[in-house]
């Protein structure tokens, strides 16, 4: 099993930092990007959308560009001195089918002061969780920045943490509830549930120690049991320290999925929480990757140890 270990932390955001918006999955649609842009810049930042964001894959309508644009548009964007951050304009489907293109000893090598900050999620866990295994560097999962849950509330968790990320120490949420009693500490993993068990057997187990963030959208409670047996069966639990569960929106009856949940991680023994706050809903939290973290599961609170950012 893997073991957790100090991951590198990107400078924060100020006015005038530059942002640069890619699309390695799913297509946004163009609305949503202008929409997303003209957020971004209100908060001062010089936006650069990548050259193939608002692209369509010739024959796989799902997909914004091929495999190769798409890669080459994080890749490029990464690798400029210029770019401060990173930002993911949607979710969808296709950040696998890309990961294996990028070329990582460039993009760790193209940045001696410090890497820039990456944020997204849903299906952008597969980049978290490369990025981390293979740069060594926090991460950022949040509310894609061309999507309809980038309202208000979700803006100011993100605007917080990449501007003033030592604001933002201190997570929790207005439905949380405990699952299993306890406090635990450890480096935040995870994300959107489908992928991580999607990556089974392409990517490590989580960490030893590790404190692991899990929701989804859409998948029925049956689906939600298969993922969770496959990643037990693939000892991908084993030696976690705690669990952070977030929201299961169209997944069924929210009783049902904790059903599930409860019977197939409540026997780990670990602290976890219900309905931390992020996820695919409305005033999605901005939760950060890689960093050590405290879950107080008694309290419902997820405690930050240092800022995500420098």
């Amino acid at each position: 099993m893997s073991q957790p270990v100090s991951r590198i932390r990107p400078a924060r955001l100020g006015p005038g930092s530059t942002v640069a918006l890619v699309a390695p999955s799913g297509p946004p649609k163009p609305e949503f990007v202008d929409a997303g842009v003209a957020v971004l810049r209100d908060w001062g930042l010089t936006v650069r959308v990548g050259d193939h964001v608002l692209d369509h894959h010739p024959d796989l309508r799902y997909l914004a560009g091929t495999d190769a644009a798409r890669a080459a548009d994080l890749e490029r964007a990464w690798c400029d001195p210029e770019v401060d951050a990173v930002m993911c304009a949607r979710g969808g489907y296709g950040a696998m089918r890309m990961v294996d293109l990028l070329d990582w000893d460039a993009m760790a090598a193209a940045r001696p002061d410090g890497p820039p900050v990456f944020t997204g999620s849903s299906d952008i866990t597969a980049l978290h969780t490369a990025i981390g295994e293979r740069l060594g560097v926090v991460t950022v999962f949040s509310a894609i920045t061309a999507g309809e849950s980038f309202d208000e509330t979700a803006q100011k968790y993100l605007r917080a943490t990449l501007f003033e990320p030592e604001s933002m120490l201190s997570i929790t949420g207005p439905s949380v509830a405990t699952m299993n009693h306890g406090s635990a500490t450890g480096v935040l993993v995870g994300g959107n549930l489908s992928l991580l068990s999607s990556c089974v057997g392409a990517a490590d187990p989580a960490p030893d120690g590790s404190i692991v963030l899990l929701e989804d959208v859409n998948e029925e409670p049956y689906q939600i049991d298969r993922m969770l047996t496959q990643l037990l069966r693939s000892g991908w639990f084993t030696g976690v320290n705690g669990i952070a569960l977030g929201s299961w929106t169209g997944c069924g009856e929210p009783s049902d999925v904790y059903n599930v949940i409860a019977d197939l991680l409540g026997g780990l023994g670990v602290p976890m929480v219900w309905d931390l706050g992020f996820g695919h809903i409305p005033a999605q939290l901005t939760i950060p990757l890689g960093v050590e973290a405290t879950l107080d599961a008694d309290a419902g609170m997820l405690t930050i140890a240092e800022p995500t950012l420098r």
